[in-house]
Order: structure tokens, then sequence, then C-alpha cells
């Protein structure tokens, strides 16, 4: 690793190398376990839709909460919408084809009020 000999570069190095710690931090291998558990039945199970929309939502809810903090990131605005519009998708998947899944799903994660 180089070393910065100016106090300013160091400081702004601090601050990214916190920023990617706490971007990374949120989402563990062991809380997305959890989510596939609670939601997929059992942690193998990663491709069941009601698991996939717990993690979406837990992703969107981050986002957003960065996005109040920095409004004029637009890029992370733009994935925000389409991690929306997939999480719209994946529950209109779902109230098509289980709709009592639909609605304890909806229930759990608090989505519609």
């Amino acid at each position: 690793m180089c070393t910065i000999y100016k106090s300013k570069y160091n400081s702004t190095f601090a601050a990214i190398i916190k920023i990617i710690s706490i971007k990374m931090s949120y989402l563990t291998s062991e809380s997305k376990a959890n989510y596939f558990s609670g939601f997929g039945g059992n942690a193998k199970n990663t491709g069941s839709i009601e698991a996939q929309i717990a993690i979406l939502t837990e992703k969107i809810n981050h986002i957003s909460n960065h996005l109040s903090t920095n409004k004029k990131d637009f890029s992370t605005q733009r994935g925000l919408m389409q991690m929306v519009g997939k999480r719209k998708s994946l529950l209109a998947y779902l109230s098509k084809h289980n709709l009592t899944g639909y609605r304890s799903l909806i229930e759990k994660l608090g989505l519609r009020k």
C-alpha cells in the first residue's frame, strides 16, 4: 500500500474506506441466510420468490436511507428504481400464482398499509 503524506488525502481515503465498509456490511451472508430460511423455507432455497422479495425490500430500504442524505446521487437513484420495478414484477407474479402467500408476505414485510 502506498504511503500518502498529505493529511487532506489521508482523511479522504479514510472516508472512502469507511463508506465502502458501511455499504458492504448491511447485507452479510448470514443475514441473507436468515432471510432465505425465514421466507424461503430453508437457507438453501435461494430461488424462492418470497425470499427474493424480502432481500430486495431490505436493499430498497437501505438505498432509500442512503438517498435521503445524498439527494444528488442519481446513479443510485436509477438502481433503486430498477430494484423497485423488479420487486413489483415479482409481487405481481406471486399474487397471480399464490394469493395467500402474497398476502402473508405483504403483512410480514409491511409493504402495503
